[in-house]
């Protein structure tokens, strides 16, 4: 087994968890933030489903400089969104893929202009960005919804308005 495939599972598993949370956010309330220093909630979503396709592009190089790629437009509708998900999780699987043990712990940097914020073993930044900052943004995700009054699906266990261990024996 490679370094690399762990977290590929991981991800194919956590991948479905998080789909299931971006189905929920409402259609007519993209533009809700729940304070004015916060990302609306259109934003959120589509940051979380663009997340996979910033390491995809990124994990092949040896690193990234802060703002050298534009920003995603948000999209207009929630099936984009859930689009932009779908092609960003081809796409990561793709690149993971790719990474045989020796390219999966070589270096890779983020930079600001000439300097270096972090650098870390590529499976590093795959573990800390694709899969911790995206659980991080789904975990908010989910208290926006709660605070819209929306249905909170299950993540790791049931919730006020999901249990699938309900009937369970």
């Amino acid at each position: 087994m490679r370094v690399i495939d762990p977290l590929i599972m991981e991800f194919d598993r956590e991948a479905a968890t998080t789909r299931r949370v971006l189905e929920r956010v409402p259609q007519d309330q993209l533009a809700w933030k729940p304070h004015p220093k916060s990302k609306s909630i259109g934003e959120l979503a589509n940051h979380i489903a663009t997340v996979p396709s910033f390491i995809a592009a990124t994990l092949p190089t040896d690193g990234f400089v802060v703002g050298s790629r534009p920003a995603p437009p948000t999209p207009a509708t929630v099936a984009e969104i859930l689009q932009n998900f779908e092609a960003a999780c081809a796409a990561v699987k793709g690149a993971m893929a790719q990474l045989d043990d020796e390219k999966a712990m070589g270096g890779w940097t983020m930079r600001m202009g000439d300097q270096e914020i972090f650098s870390m073993p590529r499976a590093a930044l795959v573990r800390t960005i694709l899969l911790n900052h995206s659980y991080h943004h789904r975990g908010q995700l989910t208290v926006y919804l709660r605070l819209l009054d929306v249905p909170v699906p299950s993540v790791y266990g049931p919730t006020a308005d999901e249990n699938p261990f309900a009937g369970a024996k």
